[in-house]
This record gives structure tokens, sequence and C-alpha cells, in this order.
């Protein structure tokens, strides 16, 4: 099965609550997966909130995102 985030949902700081098309719900904190230039500007949490679903994973404005089969392994 080919694993897409179905629905995402900021809770606080850097986690965000996510919901896979499997029917699982995982809690990521990003936090400590902010390295790189391209994630510099989500360390900005005003930033780090506005994300959006596309390509079926979240992305943000500047062209950073997560692949969805590493959320769901780092998520709780």
């Amino acid at each position: 099965m080919f694993l897409e985030i179905i629905n995402a949902h900021y809770l606080s700081e850097y986690n965000i609550l996510l919901n896979f098309n499997p029917g699982d719900t995982k809690i990521v904190d990003f936090q400590n997966e902010l390295s790189g230039s391209i994630f510099e500007p989500l360390k900005d949490v005003n930033y780090f909130k506005n994300f959006s679903i596309k390509n079926n994973t979240i992305a943000w404005h500047n062209g950073a995102d997560f692949a969805p089969e590493y959320l769901y392994q780092i998520g709780k």
C-alpha cells in the first residue's frame, strides 16, 4: 500500500497530528528534524504552522517536505 497523509493538524510548538491512509494517527515532533537549509525557515514556529497537504505529505511554501513513510516511522 502507498502511504499517504490524508489530514494534518498543528498541535503546539513543533508537533503535528497526522492521519495516514491506513487509518493510523501519529503525532510527529519535528523539533530535531529541522536541519539543513531548506528547513531553516521552519524553525520560526509561525512559519512552521503554515503547512498544507501536497503530493500525499505535508509541505511548506518554500518547498520543504518529508516523505510520509519517514513521518510514519518517527511518529508516536
